[in-house]
């Protein structure tokens, strides 16, 4: 037995260096981004030492509360929308689909929907600028040909829209991650269960709310979980497309930050925001993972 425990003691060392790299360059420059919260620097030249006054700042700032607004919103669009949607066309790829035509298609429409997941942030972000395009967009020019120009808008240039617009897009990325988590999850259920009540004369939406949900808890944890996190961090999509434009209709705590750094060249101020928003992701990440133990610990 004490020979077990040295054995598996000493896989351990074989993390060491992966710990240490990590706690180097992450937690070193988080450690430094703290440090710089709490200074006025432009950038160059020495910090001078402020303490909480870009906290203080950030607290009587509007944009900073609206970029955490936009963020919470984003949530809809990247972790609620694409996990509902996500299941289910999953059930329908998994119950119908490779049922009544094969595997072949049910896999290449599950690679199809994944596609945006692996295509970088800015090419996706281009080619929905210009179908997005007031002018020469593909969707205003479909909506002029039919008869619709009424609704051929500037889509990303009004504030009424630009969100919209912006988390449509989201939605599109995202739905590809959930289907392929909830089609392996779908993979790993027990049949039986399902084919006992058919049996008994349940209906699929029955089977599928009553039976198939229940057992997919671990999947949505980690779907819900994940899809959060990103929507309270996302950067990509609104550097390329509106810059946090019009106005402040699309700014979020991460482009907020970014732009304190290198346009007003308020490096600790951007750094406070960054600081804020790592501890408010913290917070989160783990009351979410203790939900699940909880919930999961209930079941």
């Amino acid at each position: 037995m004490s020979k077990k425990i040295n054995q598996s003691g000493t896989y351990y060392w074989y993390a060491l260096p992966g710990v240490a790299a990590f706690l180097t360059l992450v937690g070193g420059s988080f450690a430094y981004n703290i440090y710089l919260s709490f200074n006025n620097w432009q950038g160059i030249g020495k910090p001078e030492w402020i303490g909480l006054k870009n906290y203080q700042d950030l607290i009587h700032d509007h944009t900073f509360w609206i970029s955490f607004l936009h963020a919470f919103e984003f949530i809809f669009a990247m972790s609620i929308a694409p996990t509902f949607l996500g299941l289910l066309v999953a059930a329908l790829i998994y119950d119908f689909i490779a049922t009544y035509f094969g595997n072949a298609i049910s896999t290449f429409l599950r690679i199809s929907l994944y596609v945006p997941q692996i295509i970088a942030l800015p090419v996706v972000g281009i080619l929905w600028s210009w179908m997005l395009s007031p002018n020469v967009g593909v969707i205003n020019t479909i909506l002029r040909k039919i008869g619709l120009s009424s609704l051929a808008l500037n889509w990303l240039g009004q504030s009424s829209t630009a969100m919209l617009s912006l988390s449509v897009m989201m939605i599109w990325i995202q739905i590809g991650y959930t289907v392929v988590i909830f089609v392996s999850g779908l993979s790993r259920l027990d049949p039986y269960l399902d084919e006992a009540a058919q049996l008994d004369g349940a209906t699929w939406f029955q089977r599928f709310r009553i039976i198939t949900i229940p057992q997919l808890y671990p999947e949505l944890s980690v779907v819900l979980l994940t899809t959060t996190v990103a929507a309270l961090k996302v950067f990509g999509p609104v550097y390329v497309m509106t810059g946090g434009g019009p106005g402040d209709a699309t700014q979020v705590p991460a482009f907020f930050s970014y732009f304190h750094f290198f346009s007003t060249l308020r490096v600790g101020y951007g750094a406070a925001v960054a600081t804020v928003l790592a501890l408010i992701l913290t917070v989160l990440a783990i009351g979410l993972l203790r939900l699940q133990r909880r919930v999961g610990a209930t079941r």
